[in-house]
């Protein structure tokens, strides 16, 4: 199990980014990390539109969240996807053609005044952008061009990416909202979703030549359908399908939660960077937890951490410094779970179809992403708050933590992890 021993946990960080010190491994892992820092950043920051939206539109909260829901699972929808195609084809074309249909969705964005156009904009053109240059190709990438001890560091560092770009992006796009209205906000994120494009030809033209397989290669739908016969991969399924419920409902709903607390937008954005921040510290721990711990107990105390944290937050008096609190708790684990996610698939079928297979995985998050985002408009809607939301979050993060305990997993054959 995990144990807190902060000497030896910030020297395995320290070896962790020791073994990315290679000039072409830095050039894959920074690039990966730097599109991922474009489109989670983008995706991760919506939530700040919803007020605007509304307001400008007078669609209502539930319609905008009906949008936003369809966007989350969509996002998840098109994972498998892109990852076999990239899988298949290799990732650039892939990777290009999310960059461009996430700026054009950004784009068209203010045009659209009804509901079927928001779906149109928001649910799937952002959506499926951001999902193609999103966790299941950009790991597949860097995992078939890095060395094997440079593939758990690399995720963590690539996870780190797209929490940097929550950090970022939050309260950038708040003072655009503020200075230029939510339309000109929208056109500039379309623009700095253009400006990652350079980055995709140095992730895929660095490093050494794609590793092709590991473990015996069965094919494609083979692979699909003994990972979907395994129930260890089930149960990693289920646990994140958790996370996606829980982090879908907060990047929407937040900011409406901060406004039933009387508290102003900043808090809302800054809630968010400091998540994103928090979670930059959570995935380099995570990418180093990841080669001394087994990953299934990593996941499960992520998760119960997060039933605790959701507690402690609805019993504190809600002011600034209770939303940023939480934040940074929360920020700690928020994508952190990805790189032992992520491990665990690569330990079960190998790393030849990991864009796909995990891809899938990312498919069970967001399926929860939908239900986390769309149920929290119904309930402000129909009930005027989140209460049940928050309670509903609780029970299923504990369900999440205990669901992968029996995950099948070797231990690690290390001296470091008892001694």
């Amino acid at each position: 199990m995990l144990r807190w021993r902060r000497p030896r946990h910030f020297i395995g960080i320290f070896f962790m980014l020791r073994s990315l010190a290679k000039r072409d491994v830095l050039i894959v892992t920074l690039s990966a990390a730097g599109i991922l820092m474009v489109t989670m950043g983008a995706r991760q920051s919506m939530g700040l539109f919803v007020s605007p939206l509304n307001t400008s539109t007078g669609l209502g909260v539930a319609t905008i969240s009906l949008a936003l829901a369809i966007g989350q699972f969509m996002w998840g929808a098109i994972q498998p996807l892109a990852g076999a195609a990239a899988d298949r084809y290799g990732p650039a074309k892939v990777l290009v053609a999310g960059l461009l249909v996430l700026a054009l969705g950004s784009a068209v964005t203010p045009f659209m005044t009804s509901g079927v156009g928001l779906i149109v904009s928001l649910g799937l053109l952002s959506a499926i952008g951001s999902g193609a240059g999103s966790f299941s190709v950009l790991i597949g990438a860097a995992a078939q061009r890095l060395p094997l001890e440079a593939r758990g560091s690399a995720s963590g560092v690539i996870n780190a990416g797209g929490s940097f770009g929550q950090f970022v992006f939050a309260p950038v796009l708040q003072k655009l909202i503020q200075g230029v209205g939510w339309t000109g906000a929208m056109w500039a994120l379309a623009l700095m979703t253009l400006a990652a494009l350079p980055l995709v030809g140095r992730l895929t033209t660095s490093g050494k030549a794609p590793v092709r397989h590991v473990h015996d290669d069965t094919g494609l739908w083979n692979s699909v359908c003994s990972a979907m016969g395994d129930r260890s991969y089930l149960l990693l399924h289920a646990g994140f399908f958790t996370c996606g419920f829980h982090i879908a409902f907060l990047v929407t709903h937040l900011p409406g939660e901060v406004d039933l607390c009387g508290l102003p937008p900043s808090v809302a954005s800054w809630s968010l960077a400091i998540i994103g921040l928090a979670n930059i510290v959570g995935s380099l721990y995570a990418g180093a937890w990841v080669s001394r711990y087994r990953s299934k107990y990593v996941l499960a105390a992520m998760y119960g951490s997060r039933a605790l944290l959701v507690g402690a937050y609805l019993l504190m008096p809600k002011t600034d410094l209770t939303f940023y609190l939480f934040a940074a708790g929360l920020g700690f684990t928020w994508l952190a779970t990805v790189p032992p996610t992520a491990a665990l698939v690569g330990k079960l079928f190998g790393i030849r179809y990991l864009g796909t297979l995990f891809g899938l995985t990312l498919l069970s998050h967001q399926i929860g992403g939908f239900l986390g985002a769309y149920l929290g408009g119904l309930a402000i809607t129909q009930r005027g708050d989140f209460t049940w939301m928050w309670y509903a979050d609780m029970a299923l993060a504990t369900a999440a933590a205990l669901v992968n305990l029996p995950i099948r997993e070797a231990r690690l054959r290390t001296a470091a992890v008892t001694a």
